[in-house]
């Protein structure tokens, strides 16, 4: 059998770093659970081929792939980038960011929170959509809410059926349990934002 291709491309640290965190994490969480990789494949609507290519280190998920695991992990979508902790005090800098995009590498994303310590109620990140970018995002956990803070451009967030606009300045608050989606409808510009969801944890969610 021929040997596979080995890209001309270096190595990036900053996807290696994403590639290992979540291959780590999504062995640990899964072996917690007893669940084997077909299980997981059905809770998470994921191929039992991507997730044993996401576990093995040789595949770097896409956003929506590492939300679909984490909604069917029933984690936080932090707890699949988390490393060990080193400090009480976290210095992030933009320097070793790792960022994490879309299928098309339109739309990108990397936490501004440290991944160690007890669970979690809210999460941190920073967005960037390039011009004409669509994000299409799925529900997530019930009782989700997301606050986005547009820093530049504008960004259109489809959500329930409405279409809000959020220009530089602004904040939408919305319930993300729903489907929703990020579109930067400019041509010529990207657009930024930093957005914080905000989570139920165990034992904090009422019918």
């Amino acid at each position: 059998m021929a040997r596979p291709k080995r890209s001309s491309q270096p190595a990036d640290p900053e996807q290696d770093a994403v590639t290992g965190a979540v291959a780590a994490n999504l062995a640990r969480l899964r072996a917690e659970r007893g669940w084997s990789l077909d299980v997981l494949a059905g809770r998470a609507g994921v191929s039992k081929a991507m997730l044993h290519q996401i576990e093995s280190g040789r595949s770097v998920p896409t956003i929506a792939v590492v939300w679909r695991v984490a909604q069917g992990l029933n984690v936080p979508f932090g707890d699949l980038l988390a490393r060990p902790a080193t400090s009480s005090d976290a210095l992030l800098r933009r320097s070793e960011a790792k960022w994490l995009t879309n299928a098309e590498g339109s739309f990108a994303s990397r936490a501004l929170f440290p991944f160690d310590g007890p669970a979690r109620s809210a999460e941190f990140y920073e967005l960037r959509l390039k011009p004409g970018a669509v994000e299409e995002a799925a529900a997530h956990a019930h009782a989700t809410i997301e606050h986005l803070v547009v820093s530049a451009g504008t960004i259109e967030v489809a959500v329930g059926g409405e279409v809000h606009r959020v220009a530089a300045g602004d904040c939408l608050v919305f319930a993300a349990d729903r489907p929703h989606t990020y579109r930067n409808s400019d041509v010529r510009h990207d657009a930024h934002a930093f957005l914080m969801m905000t989570y139920a944890l165990p034992g904090q969610i009422h019918a």
